[in-house]
């Protein structure tokens, strides 16, 4: 049997556990809309997928993940509560490491229920564990939706919020914008001559981008209004900070962010719902008291999970990514409901990863 028809045989044993668990098997194309893509993510989906362009369909790109093609097929015309499994390639270029794959399977467990998000984020990670059990993997976990309520629960502008919100997934760019919302890195010398500028676009020759001049203005307004800003208070930042640097056991997570909550009431909701998730989590029989949490897993992630995120790893093989992986993504739903919305929250497996570690056969 050559190595990808081993993974499919893999994949369909994982595929016929989801389906015992009560989840209907289904299909997405491997062509998908660019333009759904780009709407979400912006440009910066370019560099992580294959485009190819079709005279009538216009631009598309093959499958980078199952998430975004199940939630539409879901809005169109699931029912409620539904539960989805799935198998087939994605494709993700590597500009870096070439030994990473551009193509590999993924077999995957979609939970859309708003009875009881919390219930439902402890059943997909508790049968994705149950499944890999054998691989003995460590499990990682984080919740994006703390972070998120921190941010928008600073003080400061709603411009200055979307915007570190906008950047929660590229930890690189959130950190140089915070440091010179809370003035620890001053803005560049070039804006700052601008800024000052009586007429910032005197001199500025003529306009051959695709801005108008009108949207050059509004930006440059934007720009010292945030000029003026008061900058976010050193105890604001640390407590995000705090969050971030959060590496401890779950039940001792959950006990500091009951702390932090007093300090920063806006993510109490989201502390709530972590705590709800912990006891699903026991009820289901994981053991939560050894269960890993990092305030900053998920951010480098595709970007539309916005609440509790986990993996499994093999600790005896740092070299390998993760295993399985997923997390919840609310409001995805919304943005391709047009306006309709339900607690969803998914998982995949990596059936070659699996096959590697010498499980499945």
């Amino acid at each position: 049997m050559t190595p990808k028809a081993k993974t499919r045989s893999a994949a369909a044993r994982f595929l016929d556990f989801f389906e015992g668990q009560g989840a209907r098997r289904v299909e997405t194309d491997i062509l998908q809309p660019a333009k759904v893509l780009l709407d979400l993510y912006g440009e910066d989906i370019r560099a992580r997928a294959y485009v190819t362009s079709d005279a009538l369909r216009g631009e598309q790109m093959m499958r980078p993940d199952f998430t975004v093609p199940v939630v539409q097929m879901h809005m169109e015309h699931g029912a409620e509560p539904a539960r989805y499994t799935y198998a087939g390639e994605v494709f993700r270029r590597q500009e870096e490491d070439i030994s990473r794959p551009s193509e590999f399977m993924q077999v995957g467990y979609e939970v859309f229920d708003r009875e009881n998000p919390a219930a439902a984020d402890a059943e997909v990670f508790a049968l994705i564990r149950q499944v890999l059990a054998p691989l003995g993997l460590r499990a990682a976990t984080g919740d994006m939706g703390i972070l998120m309520a921190a941010v928008r629960g600073l003080s400061t502008t709603d411009r200055r919020k979307a915007a570190l919100l906008r950047h929660i997934w590229r930890p690189k760019r959130f950190r140089a914008l915070l440091d010179r919302y809370t003035g620890k890195a001053n803005p560049p010398e070039t804006r700052v001559a601008l800024l000052q500028a009586a007429d910032a676009l005197e001199g500025a020759g003529p306009f051959i981008g695709l801005r108008s001049k009108s949207e050059i203005t509004a930006r440059i307004d934007a720009l010292r209004e945030d000029a003026a800003t008061p900058p976010i208070s050193e105890a604001e930042a640390g407590i995000l900070d705090d969050i971030l640097n959060l590496r401890e056991k779950s039940h001792n997570v959950l006990e500091r962010l009951r702390d932090i909550s007093v300090d920063l009431p806006a993510i109490s909701g989201a502390v709530d719902m972590m705590d709800a998730r912990l006891t699903a989590l026991s009820v289901r029989g994981v053991d939560v008291q050894a269960l890993d949490f990092e305030g900053s897993y998920g951010r480098t992630t595709l970007e539309y999970y916005d609440g509790f995120v986990f993996g499994f790893y093999a600790e005896t093989r740092p070299d390998l990514p993760a295993v399985a992986n997923g997390g919840r993504y609310d409001a995805l739903t919304s943005v391709l409901g047009q306006g309709r919305s339900i607690p969803a929250v998914g998982g995949v497996i990596r059936p070659e990863l699996v096959l590697e570690l010498g499980g499945a056969a």
